[in-house]
């Protein structure tokens, strides 16, 4: 793998994360449970948004082939996506995601907190927007785990429950491959090292303060990083491809 490789991959792999978490997010779209929470779920939605235009087109100017983020987010097969896994499951309830916002959101703050320190310009530039974003979407997941938690017994079963079902997805937030490797060698790519002991201890602290349980380390769910995935990607990508799949030359 060259560089130029190990950048392109680097770049679709954070893009395709930002672009996955901002379609489950905007499925909340005038569904949210209050008039206020319906805005900032969408308001997150469009953050991510912005982040998977500015990393798809930076991955399609790092490939050299004449590719757009529209090309890299419309024309690309399940296959060649490389999101992690927790970012595609279905909502199911609002307790959920809140949980999945604050697992994505406390990781992505350390990690993108690593990669404002890289090398290459673009990627130290996007970061420090992001850094901006998320710290926002992690204080807002943050109070809700505290309210729900520590709310009724409804409530704090259905946050457990939450936590329960997703905790299986988290080890691949950390999870790096022959890219990341490459690319720390160049100072490029965002330092793992201490990324997940600073999110489980900021994960501990808070469930124990919201009067919730973090389950045992069991098995846990792998694959995104290769391509592989769930059975919902596909669904998403059926939905969100169907217009550029249909008609591959529209312009409007």
């Amino acid at each position: 793998m060259t560089e130029q490789e190990a950048l392109y991959k680097y770049c679709l792999r954070l893009g395709d994360n930002a672009l996955i978490q901002s379609y489950r997010l905007s499925e909340w779209c005038s569904n949210g449970p209050i008039l206020e929470e319906d805005l900032a779920l969408t308001n997150f939605a469009l953050d991510m948004t912005g982040r998977a235009q500015a990393l798809l087109a930076y991955a399609g100017k790092t490939e050299g082939k004449g590719k757009t983020d529209d090309d890299l987010a419309y024309k690309r097969g399940e296959r060649s996506f490389y999101n992690h896994l927790i970012n595609e499951l279905p909502n199911n309830d609002f307790a959920f995601t809140i949980a999945r916002i604050l697992f994505v959101s406390t990781y992505e703050y350390y990690f993108y907190s690593e990669l404002v320190h890289s090398t290459n310009e673009t990627l130290a530039a996007i970061a420090a927007k992001t850094i901006k974003e998320v710290k926002y979407h992690m204080a807002h997941a943050t109070e809700w785990t505290l309210r729900l938690g520590d709310g009724t017994e409804e409530s704090r079963s259905r946050m457990q429950n939450a936590i329960n079902e997703l905790w299986p997805y988290t080890n691949e937030l950390f999870e790096t491959g022959e890219e990341d490797e490459l690319l720390q060698n160049h100072k490029l790519s965002a330092q793992m090292r201490q990324i997940k002991s600073k999110w489980s201890s900021y994960i501990t602290h808070l469930l124990a303060e919201a009067t919730l349980t973090v389950p045992e380390d069991g098995y846990m769910h792998t694959g995104g990083l290769n391509g592989v995935h769930t059975e919902h990607l596909g669904h998403i990508l059926t939905e969100m491809q169907y217009l550029q799949r249909a008609y591959p030359e529209a312009t409007w």
